[in-house]
């Protein structure tokens, strides 16, 4: 009896150490990233009859069965789908704000109205040269304008393809790094503290993969993890120890498109999704102020090309270029500005022709155009505001929710601290007793 007594003390005397052990592992990484909460499950040391046993009774101790993890796949499922929203939702939001920006401070709006305005002082005295230097000076500037524009939208797109450039890195590094750590986990035995770090790693990379675009998972007993990237359908990425390889490509109009060995792939949300989303945002925005310049550019030279210029000689174009980026003022006298109808003679005040190009304007009207552009973009940031505003508390909530159930509560720790402490000590007084009996026996039997 003392020797079955000493093995069943000594049984719990290790899984009080082995629960002291992983009480203070989650007290020390309270506060680290991805840290799930272990706990363990002990059991009882099941017993065959044997010599010295009355009948089937149990009496060989306890053992740690399982060390857990405080994950809930659903919840953690719930934190990488709205972890990816919100990312796609930033970026998206971000790009649309950097477009917000370059049509505003380009001035461009204003220079059209400041170009218009030249064009009406230049009908009360079409012969006075200081009013039509103004005119050449205003087209000089709105074509500029033009181009600040243009080259804004450009750093606008360079910036997000560069940033979604090396998010396809790092998703092609996680991506490797995922399949790493699938093969440690076919390695690692269950219930062990390696396997529980393991899982952890492999939860933290989900994560990461989810804020450069949409997963689908399927995780095995082993705990190994197949991933697969983008929807519609999605792309297989991680497939035990072997990882694809995510890519990238730029359209003539500056769009993205990705690509999983060789097969496309729609990102749907995270943050390659929000890039994709912005950069064919700034497309459109890019072509509605091409055509703009195109369409005033069209709209004087035609004009010019019907009247005569100071000289009574046909007038030639004003702009030269068919974007923003290419429009330039290729008049370079104020003489040059046809006011006067074909067949009218040198100096004539006859301002029929300029009357015709400014109705022409009129019925252009490109400020009112630029208006309508800059417009609209700043309805979708408003718009995206508010839904960037509504996941970042959904996905907020859902982050509570998970740190909730897989946090480390130091309260609850202490409390385990003092349990198992407690359970270590009465083990140990259990193992005294064992020897004291045992001891007793020997001195009776002299």
């Amino acid at each position: 009896m003392a020797s079955d007594l000493l093995s069943i003390a000594a049984s719990g005397a290790r899984a009080a150490r082995g629960a002291l052990d992983v009480t203070a592992q989650n007290i020390a990484n309270a506060s680290s990233d991805g840290y799930v909460r272990r706990s363990l499950r002990i059991e009882e040391v099941s017993a065959s009859g044997g010599a010295g046993r009355i009948g089937d009774i149990s009496l060989s101790g306890a053992r740690i069965a399982e060390i857990r993890r405080n994950a809930d796949s659903f919840l953690q499922g719930e934190v990488r789908r709205t972890s990816g929203d919100l990312q796609r939702a930033n970026v998206e939001l971000s790009g649309l704000r950097n477009i917000e920006s370059a049509v505003e401070q380009s001035g461009v709006f204003s220079s059209a109205v400041e170009f218009e305005a030249a064009l009406q002082q230049l009908a009360s005295d079409p012969v006075d040269p200081s009013r039509r230097a103004a005119v050449i000076a205003e087209a000089s500037t709105l074509a500029d304008k033009f181009n600040i524009a243009a080259s804004s939208f450009d750093a606008v797109g360079d910036g997000l393809r560069f940033e979604a450039d090396a998010q396809v890195s790092d998703a092609n590094v996680v991506g490797a790094e995922l399949a790493r750590v699938n093969l440690r986990l076919t390695r690692a035995g269950s219930g062990s503290s390696d396997r529980a770090a393991l899982l952890d790693q492999r939860d933290q990379m989900l994560e990461r993969l989810a804020g450069f675009s949409s997963l689908t998972t399927s995780f095995a007993s082993d705990g190994t993890v197949a991933v697969s990237l983008g929807s519609n359908p999605p792309r297989s990425f991680v497939q035990g120890g072997t990882a694809g390889t995510l890519t990238s490509s730029v359209a003539a109009d500056g769009t993205l498109s990705f690509d999983v060995d060789g097969q496309e792939m729609q990102p749907g949300s995270g943050s390659l999704a929000g890039a994709s989303l912005a950069l064919t945002e700034l497309a459109s925005t890019r072509g509605r102020l091409d055509t703009i310049a195109a369409g005033l550019a069209d709209a004087v030279n035609n004009a010019q090309m019907a009247g005569v210029d100071l000289d009574g000689a046909q007038g030639q174009p004003i702009f030269a270029g068919t974007t923003a980026g290419t429009l330039r003022v290729v008049m370079t006298e104020g003489g040059g500005i046809a006011t006067a109808p074909a067949g009218a003679g040198a100096g004539s005040r006859d301002d029929a022709n300029l009357d015709a190009l400014r109705q022409s304007l009129a019925g252009l009207d490109p400020a009112q155009k630029l208006s309508g552009l800059l417009f609209d973009v700043s309805s979708k940031v408003a718009g995206r505001d508010v839904t960037q505003g509504a996941l970042e508390t959904i996905a907020s909530s859902a982050r509570v929710s998970l740190e909730a159930q897989s946090g480390v509560d130091l309260d609850q720790e202490a409390a385990n601290l003092i349990r198992f402490q407690q359970a270590f000590q009465a083990s140990g007084r259990a193992m005294q007793t064992a020897s004291e009996i045992f001891d007793t026996l020997l001195g009776i039997g002299r």
